[in-house]
């Protein structure tokens, strides 16, 4: 491995994943990467088996041991661009922004311009390199049809103190959903752990092998009988926790491609319910409100989002229609 890469993560192959494939057995073992992008690493070299650079196809066996050290980014092209941004709160050392739905946090492919990360460049001459050039000044992201409020770091210190903060789950979340469906109960705890599907590799799953804990708080809000306003507060930060939690209640995010249920909207008699609860083109989940202590002077902060137009108007219509 290259004399600067990160940290080597360990990994030794047990009973029941004798005989896998390198790149299937790491990509059950680990969320960093996808098997699609298993080959790039090994090519740069971040991968040995037993000392040596293997193949994906190598079949592993236990006992063997695997080293794995994701190289870092290449050198960034990312461009600023003058993009709008809601600006909740900023100062010196940090911002927290009201991201709309549709916007992507970070270049990737496919998306290489007009991305939050771009539009931040842009607003914050000096924020390139911050966390990474790739992700300049992100400390944690909402996926790009998530909504609502995130905060942005103005120097690697802040970026650490706030890194620290998430990962000690000393940051208060608050995210509001509507889901499909009348919740029976006004609250609850989902204590299930949260990690890559075991075949649809781009989902995640409560039934992962390899699951980390993941909390979730959740109390209605509103109930509009085909569907329900809930609030939820996660006390872990894993991918799409929400969604995939509310999904394992029965309960999943209305507009919720990748977790939903169609044949929920479907039983739905009322026709123009029906094609109103189709209209919503994304899941409706919005980051309502972040509460942090300043890494640069203790204060506490809060900051509140209301709930964007989409998601408003939807719950207007549900309202208007049982009132």
């Amino acid at each position: 491995m290259a004399e600067n890469s990160p940290p080597a993560c360990r990994f030794v192959v047990g009973k029941e994943e004798e005989g896998l494939r390198l790149d299937i057995f790491l990509a059950r073992r680990q969320d960093s990467l996808s098997r699609s992008q298993i080959p790039r690493v090994l090519a740069a070299g971040g991968i040995l088996l037993n000392g040596k650079a293997p193949k994906a196809s190598t079949r592993v066996w236990r006992g063997d041991e695997i080293l794995l050290a994701i190289p870092p980014p290449s050198s960034s092209e990312v461009m600023p661009e003058d993009i709008p941004l809601k600006i909740v709160y900023e100062d010196s050392s940090l911002l927290v922004i009201d991201k709309p739905p549709g916007l992507v946090v970070h270049p990737g492919a496919g998306n290489p311009r007009g991305t939050l990360v771009n539009a931040l460049l842009h607003h914050c001459r000096d924020l390139s390199g911050i966390g990474g050039v790739l992700r300049p000044g992100i400390v944690h992201r909402l996926d790009k049809d998530t909504s609502g409020l995130m905060i942005i770091a103005k120097s690697d210190s802040v970026h650490q103190a706030l890194a620290a903060d998430f990962q000690a789950r000393r940051v208060e979340k608050l995210y509001l959903a509507l889901v499909c469906g009348e919740m029976k109960d006004d609250e609850g705890i989902v204590a299930l752990p949260v990690g890559r599907h075991p075949v649809e590799r781009r989902k995640m799953s409560t039934r992962s092998p390899r699951g980390k804990e993941a909390v979730t708080r959740w109390q209605v809000r509103e109930r509009f009988g085909a569907a329900t306003l809930v609030a939820a507060a996660i006390e872990t930060g894993r991918t799409h926790q929400i969604r995939v939690h509310l999904t394992s209640l029965g309960y999943p995010v209305v507009g919720d491609r990748v977790y939903g249920n169609p044949k929920k909207i479907m039983e739905i008699n009322d026709q123009s319910l029906r094609g109103r609860l189709r209209e919503m083109k994304r899941q409706a989940l919005h980051a309502s409100r972040i509460a942090f202590v300043h890494p640069a002077d203790g204060r506490p902060l809060s900051f509140s989002s209301p709930l964007p137009p989409d998601m408003e108007d939807l719950c207007r219509f549900l309202r208007e229609r049982i009132a």
